[in-house]
């Protein structure tokens, strides 16, 4: 895929990063139940998009069988576990640590790729991965402590960061959906209800909210969930999904800005080198050159690699001709 074919893929990626960091401070200034507002953010997101979801189905149905949208109950399955195993483990370690792990997708994705898809990432990636990781352990490393205290919560925060990077790489299997809202749909609505039922032994769910913490499930629902992790899902369709990964840690961050103008929150020195780091690796995997998807359908032109490079442009809203039937065997 050529860069200028990744260039509106990656500033939609960066719109949704920035998105998805706007929960930890929707999450630090709610009350609610962790589980249940894991439920409801999923469940309004869910229900904010239904509209999406039935035009598209109305212009792609005969393209899409049920058995199509059933495949997002999985990934949604993942999803949920990974917000509640997060809720667990954060609780159960310091929050360095949790932070830290959670924050290594970019190391498990290259494994995750390999045995779920035979996918491996480019030798700039690579670099970029040990820049952006480099930046991680630097912000992390100098707080978090390992003792028999916290094993278990880090054990289950290595668990939730393994949850959320297979429910990644889900959204490339899923690619050949016409429409991005066919996918996420079925899998917030799905997620939103395992979530429901996980919370309602804890918590009572279905009670009078105040309206600052009615508007604060709404907006975890609007911006991170309908915004972000929308955005990660198509990005995952359209872009090399360890970029995915590294440009992901860009949410510590912008989460720290955030933070700094909400709550007066000052990041220390060990930020700004850990941030230089990110971008640094950030700048390297979308630089790096990407070998083009493999793609056994037609090819445009009189040229062969120029071709391919065109037929393999394809987006969740809408895909070009060779390109879909390449996708639609996959």
């Amino acid at each position: 895929m050529s860069s200028g074919g990744t260039a509106r893929p990656t500033l939609v990626l960066l719109g949704g990063v920035f998105a998805c960091s706007t929960a930890v401070i929707m999450i630090k200034a709610s009350a609610t139940h962790a589980f249940a507002l894991s439920a409801f953010r999923l469940l309004v997101a869910g229900i904010a998009l239904l509209p999406l979801f039935l035009r598209a189905w109305r212009r792609h149905r005969a393209q899409v069988t049920p058995r199509d949208l059933a495949r997002a109950l999985l990934p949604g399955a993942f999803l949920a576990l990974h917000f509640i195993t997060w809720t667990i483990g954060a609780r159960l370690t310091l929050a360095a640590n949790a932070s830290l792990i959670v924050n290594m997708v970019p190391v498990a994705m290259p494994l995750l790729l390999h045995t779920m898809l035979g996918e491996a990432i480019s030798r700039g990636e690579r670099r970029g991965t040990a820049l952006a990781m480099a930046g991680v352990i630097v912000l992390g490393a100098s707080a978090a402590r390992v003792s028999l205290t916290t094993l278990a919560g880090d054990a289950i925060c290595l668990l939730s960061m393994l949850l959320f990077a297979v429910y990644l790489i889900f959204g490339r299997i899923n690619r050949h959906l016409p429409s991005i809202w066919l996918y996420v749909v079925p899998l917030y609505l799905g997620a939103g209800l395992i979530c429901l039922v996980v919370a309602l032994p804890f918590t009572p769910v279905f009670q009078p909210y105040p309206v600052r913490e009615i508007a604060l499930l709404l907006g975890l629902g609007l911006v991170p969930t309908v915004l972000g992790h929308s955005a990660l899902m198509r990005a995952m369709k359209a872009l090399p999904p360890q970029r995915v990964a590294i440009l992901n840690l860009g949410q510590f961050v912008f989460g720290a800005l955030l933070a700094w103008w909400f709550f007066h929150e000052v990041p220390g020195p060990l930020f700004y080198a850990a941030t230089v780091l990110l971008l640094g690796g950030a700048v390297t995997a979308i630089r790096a050159s990407v070998p083009p998807p493999t793609d056994h359908g037609g090819i445009d032109g009189p040229s062969g690699g120029s071709g391919r490079r065109s037929s393999t442009r394809r987006s969740m809203g809408g895909t070009s001709t060779s390109g879909s039937s390449a996708c639609a065997r996959r």
